[in-house]
């Protein structure tokens, strides 16, 4: 059974910084894609960032690149999103998912509990 647990999130100002990790279980996370996705407020799902089982390829929406970047640990079943740079537009609940961004979101099977980021002064 997939298990992902998200954290990180928190309050940042305005060209702040945040780390966020996704802890997963239940599956051979080496051998998955992995993709981080966000909500903000009244809009729906969508995807930031995502990067292949082996790290050779990632993938940034353009709203976040050049700011934000991910990354994996296969040996510690982790998923990292760094967030550099943070706008208040970045405020959502992101969430990390074992699939590939080029799935539509609602087609996902199994999402985490989401860490809520919050960008204000």
């Amino acid at each position: 059974q997939v298990q992902l647990v998200e954290s990180g999130g928190g309050l940042a100002q305005p060209g702040g910084s945040l780390r966020l990790s996704c802890a997963a279980s239940g599956f051979t996370f080496s051998t998955y894609t992995m993709s981080w996705a966000r909500q903000a407020p009244g809009k729906g799902l969508e995807w930031v960032s995502g990067i292949l089982s082996d790290g050779s390829y990632t993938y940034y929406t353009d709203s976040v690149k050049g700011r934000f970047t991910i990354s994996r640990d296969n040996a510690k079943n982790t998923l990292y999103l760094q967030m550099n740079s943070l706008k208040p537009e970045d405020t959502a609940l992101y969430y990390c998912a074992a699939e590939g961004w080029w799935v539509t979101p609602s087609s996902v099977g199994s999402w985490g509990q989401g860490t809520q980021v919050t960008v204000s002064s």
